[in-house]
């Protein structure tokens, strides 16, 4: 019996990305082999001051994916299982770190299956040398004037990230 497979397999990689570190960077390459379509959603939270403009977020991601047609990048204000829901997704990619990581991102996707059983959550460990690089710390040396080049994706001009270019 032949079986035809035409579903698509399409993951959303959500979070702020402020900004988008080589943690970020390495978790959706090394998940472009296990999905057809990635769509990295930069989450907009009215409530919450961000250190860079969406704008630049998205510019930023967006070149780091230039040359990586099954990557696309959008922005949503609201659940994450209501943008799967609209793009017929159903996988939610996130990286784990630490074991805080895990206790923290296992509760959101119990209760992301809760509210919408036909999502999984699919976790990725990072790479040993990306377990310490977080956001709050990248922008914790931008805010201080060091270089942070190490921990963002190559490529991106850093003059971009000094303080008086922030937003």
């Amino acid at each position: 019996m032949n079986k035809s497979f035409d579903m698509k397999r399409v993951a959303i990689f959500p979070g702020s990305f402020d900004p988008f570190t080589v943690g970020h960077e390495s978790i959706v390459k090394r998940a472009l082999p296990i999905f057809d379509s990635i769509i990295i959603m930069i989450g907009s939270n009215a409530n919450k001051k961000s250190f860079f403009t969406v704008e630049k977020r998205q510019k930023w991601i967006s070149q780091v994916f230039e040359n990586e047609n099954k990557v696309s990048i959008e922005v949503y204000e609201g659940l994450t299982i209501d943008f799967c829901k609209a793009k017929g997704a159903k996988y939610i990619l996130r990286g784990l770190r630490t074991s805080s990581d895990f206790e923290y991102e296992r509760a959101i996707a119990q209760v992301n299956k809760k509210m919408y059983p036909d999502i999984e959550t699919v976790f990725l460990l990072t790479l040993p040398e990306h377990t310490p690089v977080n956001a709050s710390i990248v922008r914790d040396i931008v805010l201080n004037g060091g270089d942070a080049s190490m921990f963002l994706p190559k490529g991106l001009n850093m003059d971009e990230f000094k303080i008086e270019n922030m937003n």
